[in-house]
């Protein structure tokens, strides 16, 4: 009997490129893993556009094919997350870009190490098709998260991976609502290898990930992985105080030493109140970050709600 590889795609407003990605990925199963059943997964986040529509005939094509439909836009993650959630295959690749950013020319590649042993297999994005800012700003922030993180995660690793359905069944355990999946197969601790590629640049259309979004995962990233940011407060918060205690002691030393000696400067005081007033500003706007992130969870709304799904079970 066929191993079952399930490859899921999250998909918002890509008429351009969808039957492409579709196409690659079933040419790549026909020519190097023709031992492998595929199931390909869309997972569709409300679009606009004739998404939706090219999805139904895609499949009404193939079986191989099955499309979940949102009811809104749920954003990126939860709704990729949820796709793997309905994935059944003896493995899953968790994130195949509709736009092909990632190569899925890797994936035989990953089925042939996941079968040498490894339960993760990860694509490591070493070089990036993208501008000299925002690839600079991704590489920054993620040996940051790598350093501070209560887990092994490796730079540059983005949901580009293929898990074994232990691992699928294993991140079933954690109930999140607000998912940061990249990093969620490393909490779980099995055995995993690397292969470094190109992240590509977009062949249609632009970005859908705006600036606000990219902040709001990167955030999420580093609340849901460490208390890094918390233990910055209190040290910090402790440091200030120190140095505002031996500065009363200086002004007191002084005023006994030299007598009638006091400080001026009428913007020294104000760039002191300025200072505090941000510091305290920032660490509360911190602390507001992991207060909503403990009020999102503890509520238990679902991942995303579907309006519709297409050639799937009904135990799926």
């Amino acid at each position: 009997m066929k191993k079952t590889i399930s490859v899921v795609t999250p998909c918002y407003n890509e008429e351009d490129g969808i039957r492409e990605c579709r196409d690659v990925v079933s040419r790549i199963f026909s020519e190097h893993l023709p031992n492998y059943q595929l199931e390909h997964i869309f997972c569709d986040n409300a679009s606009t556009d004739q998404t939706v529509e090219i999805l139904k005939e895609m499949a009404e094509e193939s079986t191989s094919v099955k499309v979940i439909i949102n009811s809104r836009n749920f954003g990126i993650l939860r709704n990729t997350y949820n796709g793997v959630m309905r994935a059944t295959g003896d493995a899953v690749i968790l994130f195949l870009p509709a736009d092909l950013q990632d190569p899925p020319e890797l994936i035989p590649e990953f089925v042939t190490l996941w079968e040498s042993g490894y339960e993760i297999v990860y694509g490591i994005r070493a070089q990036r098709q993208e501008s000299f800012f925002m690839r600079n700003a991704r590489k920054i922030y993620y040996r940051l998260l790598s350093k501070i993180s209560n887990v092994d995660y490796p730079p540059d690793v983005g949901d580009y991976q293929l898990a074994d359905r232990k691992v699928i069944d294993a991140m079933k355990q954690y109930e999140v609502v607000q998912p940061f999946m990249r990093m969620m197969t490393f909490e779980c601790g099995f055995r995993g290898v690397g292969i470094p590629y190109t992240w590509r640049a977009r062949k249609h259309g632009q970005s859908r990930n705006r600036l606000s979004q990219l902040i709001d995962q990167g955030l999420l990233g580093i609340i849901s992985h460490s208390s890094a940011p918390l233990r910055l407060a209190v040290f910090m918060g402790f440091a200030i105080s120190l140095l505002s205690f031996l500065y009363v002691v200086a002004v007191i030393v002084l005023r006994l030493t030299i007598g009638e000696y006091a400080p001026r400067g009428t913007f020294t005081i104000v760039a002191a109140v300025f200072f505090f007033g941000g510091v305290q500003l920032l660490f509360t706007g911190l602390l507001g970050e992991y207060i909503a992130a403990i009020f999102n969870q503890v509520r238990k709304r679902p991942l995303v709600v579907e309006r519709e799904r297409i050639n799937f079970d009904a135990q799926d």
